[in-house]
């Protein structure tokens, strides 16, 4: 009875995050049958990251039919919320007053981050939108290259003069009516407008009015540049623990902040680009993409898969004569290479992963190789005998077990030097090692599996 009550709150726990589907249903089936009553009723409770995994997870009528009757209540934070695989059709289906009313919501980095995936007609629609001040902001955004630390950040900076009072720091802050809505330090700058410190909000509103702003200025501080590329920003947030980071220009004047949850969603997408390319896909798919979109995006993978086992092919045709005086050769040959791929894929993986997060670098290489090729031996010996004993009760054959446990050994050494190595011999020569390393290896496994267990069962049992 316990176990039965653990299990099930275990499943609300699982569950506690995502849409009811009756809801989903009934929000739907309201909007097509134009209630728009109902639809706001159901969607007011519901969080705007909610409201934008609902429109992503509903085909294109339903969406259409929801933003109809819902249209009036979305806002800039709805709007930031959407992917951006449905981003612009959902912009398509606003009105231009309920459009321009969330843009004017958002701050700069925001708006950015919706412009950039847009075409440059509904840029310069939106654009036409915004205050002069805003539309400035956003302009000179766009004007840094994408995916760098200008695109990131938001204009709107709380900064002061490195001399200032706590006092006169609280003055300021409560006396201007432009506040960013969030804020975790004010920025210290010097007669050149460049930054040189950064004092939290709650230490100024602990500190005396007397106390100077650069005596309780944090101990980390770090400049962005403007043109650093986005992984690297977001690779320093994620190590050094930053809360918020100033952006600089070539002459190292502020120009703009990055906070920490532009930061991590940067780095979550970073993740999310690597797992969908080891598995061989695009970083662009999304469950709302159509069919022939989601084929011409997976086709060229396939096509290198295909590829590959005709190469693993053309060595097994090497020994078609062997094969054919021994056809238990061509039961154990999916187990050779089966197990050298899935001891590859394990060893590409941590690589992969640790060349992303800067763990694997050229001090330490050499031992983490030594270290998978000797995991991949211990492995290879372990699965070797349990081959060998399987190859004698199976076709009572000792020496084919002894084929088969050798060729197991081979593959899974050559699996775990390949998984490693391909991947940082990838990162050297400038290539995404989540892109390509997959097929390599998978490539390597195979034809090492099969020449070494083919070419051990023609000598040996000839």
């Amino acid at each position: 009875m316990v176990e039965e009550q653990y299990g099930e709150e275990h499943r609300d726990d699982d569950d506690r995050y995502e849409l009811d589907r009756d809801t989903v249903a009934a929000i739907s089936q309201a909007a097509e049958n134009g209630d728009r009553d109902t639809v706001t009723r159901l969607m007011e409770p519901l969080h705007p990251a909610d409201i934008a995994d609902l429109l992503e997870q509903v085909d294109y009528a339903s969406r259409a039919a929801i933003l109809k009757a819902y249209e009036h209540e979305i806002d800039g934070e709805i709007l930031s919320e959407i992917d951006e695989s449905i981003r612009e059709e959902v912009i398509s289906l606003l009105s231009p007053a309920v459009l321009t009313g969330a843009m004017r919501e958002l701050d700069s980095d925001d708006v950015v981050d919706i412009l950039e995936d847009l075409g440059a007609p509904q840029q310069q629609e939106i654009l036409r939108t915004l205050e002069d001040t805003d539309r400035l902001a956003v302009e000179q955004a766009l004007n840094f290259p994408e995916f760098t630390a200008g695109r990131m950040m938001q204009r709107e900076v709380v900064a002061g003069p490195e001399h200032w009072t706590v006092g006169e720091a609280i003055d300021h802050l409560r006396s201007r009516e432009d506040l960013p809505d969030d804020f975790y330090h004010m920025t210290l700058v010097d007669p050149r407008y460049r930054p040189v410190a950064n004092v939290t909000l709650g230490k100024i509103l602990g500190a005396p009015r007397a106390t100077r702003l650069i005596d309780i200025a944090e101990d980390t501080f770090r400049t962005i540049a403007a043109d650093e590329d986005e992984g690297d920003v977001a690779y320093a947030f994620n190590q050094y623990h930053l809360i918020s980071a100033p952006v600089v220009d070539a002459a190292g004047r502020l120009v703009g902040v990055i906070t920490i949850d532009d930061a991590m969603i940067v780095l979550d997408e970073e993740h999310e680009e690597d797992i969908l390319r080891l598995a061989g896909v695009s970083d662009e798919s999304s469950l709302s993409d159509k069919v022939m979109a989601t084929t011409r995006r997976r086709f060229p993978w396939l096509a290198v898969n295909l590829v590959t086992a005709i190469l693993a092919s053309m060595v097994i045709s090497l020994f078609d004569t062997t094969i054919a005086q021994f056809v238990a050769l061509a039961v154990l040959m999916p187990i050779v290479a089966s197990m050298g791929g899935n001891a590859g894929t394990q060893s590409l993986t941590v690589a992969v992963r640790a060349i992303a997060t800067r763990d694997l670098t050229g001090s330490n290489v050499w031992r983490v190789i030594r270290r998978e090729v000797l995991v991949g031996l211990v492995n290879g010996v372990l699965f070797a005998v349990v081959m060998g004993i399987v190859g004698v009760v199976w076709f009572g054959a000792p020496m084919l077990g002894v084929v088969i446990g050798i060729a197991m050994v081979i593959n899974l050494i050559v699996a775990g030097l390949a998984g490693t190595m391909i991947p940082v011999i990838l990162d050297r020569l400038r290539i995404d090692p989540a892109l390509a390393s997959g097929a390599f290896v998978t490539t390597v496994t195979d034809i090492v599996g099969f020449f070494a267990f083919l070419g051990l069962a023609a000598v040996m049992l000839l």
